[in-house]
């Protein structure tokens, strides 16, 4: 486009943008990247676009999970993105969720959670033994934190014990809205240790007499992640079972930050998820003769969509830097949590209105993604209570009693 003359006329042609984004990447932010970082990416993203996005649906509507996909997922290499870039790891866990939501969240919990913690917290023997099968997928495991009557008050009021006996542990308790929990082959419990009440983590095996899993039925969202409501009755591990860098829940708190940070993510894949299938809808829907994609309306909404998506990443790669550096405190992630799962509520709903009453059939996928929204929006701390870790943070008075 040749430079405007002074006085020259306004014409169509100069408010026609000569190259549309209809990937999203409206501020370039994959320039940031290496050219090798960028080829993981690419890769990554086509990965998920080919081989997840088409068959989520599907399973979304019949809550049942994909096993036949984990060889295909294991080949891509993710757990290894250890050694990369906070910024490359967070853009792929973004593609990731903008693609689906649920299988995203059952590859976080298994990796960003349960591999993540025995790596960091467990012994040797641990990460020598257990490491390998679950890198590779060959195992599964999950994480068992929330209980049935506490959840963001866990730390103070977890009612799950762990006695301390002659040969090893003695669990009892109950765990609830536990992904994965259905079929893993280990679950990361944390309890209560009788003896010094601090809460300390334990990989029980799902062949423990005493330990039983239950899949939650009629969820509205993430129906592909198996959620289970898990029971522990005398449960009896060995004593190596217990990850021994976890003497108190302290230990779990660059864990739990750095799971809020991926969660953040999935909150900006979420609302380019929205993005993608409401620009597309909007071209291909004609009304009144012509795509509603030249309506003004439609036209603010999908600009509203990327406004947000936008301010998310520009939020989420400041947050990188930092974990990059070592300065990312747990109120910092509560911030990026709180508002981009704040700005993606608005952008899946805007989304959803756009394809008006197709917005409600999961045909269209944007009706599993504004439903999905949903569950983004409260795991991994709710809006709420990162709110108020943001406002004790910023007035030194915490509204926790």
């Amino acid at each position: 486009m040749t430079p405007l003359r002074e006085g020259a006329p306004v014409t169509e042609e100069r408010l026609t943008p000569a190259t549309p984004y209809p990937e999203g990447d409206f501020l370039f932010v994959t320039d940031l990247l290496t050219e090798g970082e960028q080829e993981q990416y690419n890769n990554a993203r086509s990965f998920f676009q080919s081989e997840v996005r088409p068959i989520a649906p599907d399973y979304w509507n019949r809550a049942a999970f994909p096993f036949e996909l984990l060889p295909k997922l294991a080949a891509q290499e993710l757990s290894a993105l250890n050694t990369s870039s906070h910024l490359l790891s967070g853009l792929i866990q973004m593609e990731f969720a903008r693609a689906d939501t649920s299988i995203s969240t059952f590859f976080g919990v298994h990796h960003e959670l349960v591999t993540t913690a025995i790596f960091e917290l467990g012994s040797d023997l641990q990460r020598r033994t257990l490491l390998p099968d679950l890198l590779a997928l060959r195992k599964i495991g999950a994480f068992a934190l929330t209980e049935p009557g506490h959840g963001s008050d866990i730390s103070r009021e977890m009612t799950t014990t762990a006695e301390r006996v002659e040969d090893g542990w003695v669990l009892n308790g109950a765990k609830r809205w536990i992904g994965n929990g259905s079929f893993a082959d280990y679950v990361l419990v944390w309890a209560k240790d009788t003896s010094d009440g601090e809460i300390k983590g334990f990989i029980v095996e799902k062949e423990r007499p005493g330990f039983n899993a239950h899949v939650i039925a009629n969820k509205t969202s993430v129906r592909i992640v198996q959620n289970a409501d898990i029971s522990l009755v005398d449960v009896r591990i060995p004593f190596s079972n217990w990850l021994p860098g976890t003497t108190s829940f302290r230990d779990t708190n660059t864990l739990l930050r750095n799971s809020r940070v991926w969660v953040s993510w999935q909150a900006v894949g979420q609302q380019l998820a929205a993005f993608d299938v409401a620009r597309a809808y909007a071209l291909q829907r004609h009304q009144f003769g012509k795509p509603i994609a030249s309506f003004q309306i439609i036209q603010s909404q999908l600009a509203k969509i990327m406004g947000n998506a936008t301010m998310s990443l520009s939020l989420m790669i400041q947050i990188a830097r930092l974990q990059d550096s070592g300065r990312l405190s747990m109120d910092q992630a509560a911030l990026a949590k709180a508002n981009c799962s704040e700005k993606m509520r608005e952008s899946v709903a805007l989304g959803r209105a756009m394809l008006g009453g197709n917005g409600i059939s999961t045909d269209f996928e944007m009706a599993k993604i504004f439903a999905d929204a949903e569950a983004i929006y409260s795991y991994e701390g709710s809006y709420e209570v990162n709110s108020l870790l943001v406002g004790r943070a910023v007035t030194g008075i915490s509204a926790f009693v």
